[in-house]
């Protein structure tokens, strides 16, 4: 198939997504947003897929939506937001940290609004230096959307969150590394061969096991502890049953590289 707003392919269990308007920093239209929902649905229901790898073409990660596609004037019925974040940014965020595979993001610029909160979203998060996070909802009025509001406080604590949320500051890749917002940051040159080779690497691994991690840590911001020690029990027991689990295993006892299939 051929898209007009991004890029998508598989190669060695790695689907890789980019989101290509590089002339509008790969903002968010309506047209963008039906293309993604529909391949990482894709990558989500193919067994052939084990990792994802999200990034963006040209200087910019995502500068989140594109005003022009929703543009008002001063005296127009005023849009209701609250339809747009339901139809698009809430499923494309539940996609990204509901699907059963780890998700990388390779943050390539800046990432602005809601590009900031759904590169924030996934699972590992790898930044090229010159990159930088922008929550730039309050200098239109707005609030941090696509999970921005759970995320945030997660990731930085809560006075750093509305620090970030009511004065929209340009946060560095080495600030978002040291505040705990990513997982890494690499030279410019260099961040799509890393991040090619670690979701190439994620790939072989046991992916029910990184599926039953992900299930875990969601779960834990909502349970007590003795309600996570439960959830724990439950998908240690489910883990321990795959077909994973016993090839790890036998390949240590073997002292031998493991053979993972993500069953």
């Amino acid at each position: 198939m051929t898209w007009e707003n991004i890029e998508f392919t598989i190669d060695k269990g790695v689907a890789r997504l980019v989101l290509n308007r590089p002339t509008a920093l790969n903002s968010f239209t309506a047209a963008m947003h039906a293309e993604v929902r529909d391949v990482l649905t894709r990558a989500a229901d193919d067994p052939q897929v084990r990792a994802v790898l999200l990034t963006g073409a040209g200087r910019g990660f995502c500068a989140g939506q594109d005003l022009n596609d929703r543009a008002v004037s001063a005296g127009d019925v005023p849009p209701d937001l609250g339809d747009s974040v339901e139809k698009f940014y809430n499923p494309l965020i539940r996609l990204l940290t509901g699907m059963e595979k780890p998700v990388i993001c390779a943050v390539n610029g800046v990432a602005a609004g809601a590009g900031a909160n759904i590169a924030l979203a996934c699972d590992i998060v790898i930044a090229a230096r010159s990159a930088s996070f922008i929550e730039s909802f309050a200098k239109l009025g707005l609030i941090p959307d696509s999970g921005g509001t759970w995320i945030l406080p997660r990731l930085v604590g809560m006075a750093r969150a509305k620090g970030l949320a009511m004065l929209g500051p340009k946060v560095s890749a080495e600030q978002a590394l040291a505040w705990g917002m990513i997982w890494q940051v690499v030279e410019d040159d260099e961040l799509q061969a890393t991040a090619l080779e670690l979701a190439e690497t994620m790939a072989t691994q046991p992916t029910r096991g990184f599926a039953f991690t992900k299930q875990a840590f969601a779960a834990s911001a909502a349970n007590s502890l003795d309600e996570q020690l439960e959830l724990e029990k439950q998908l240690m027991r489910a883990a321990g049953k795959t077909a994973d689990y016993r090839e790890g295993v036998a390949a240590f006892l073997e002292k031998r590289p493991p053979r993972y299939r993500g069953e």
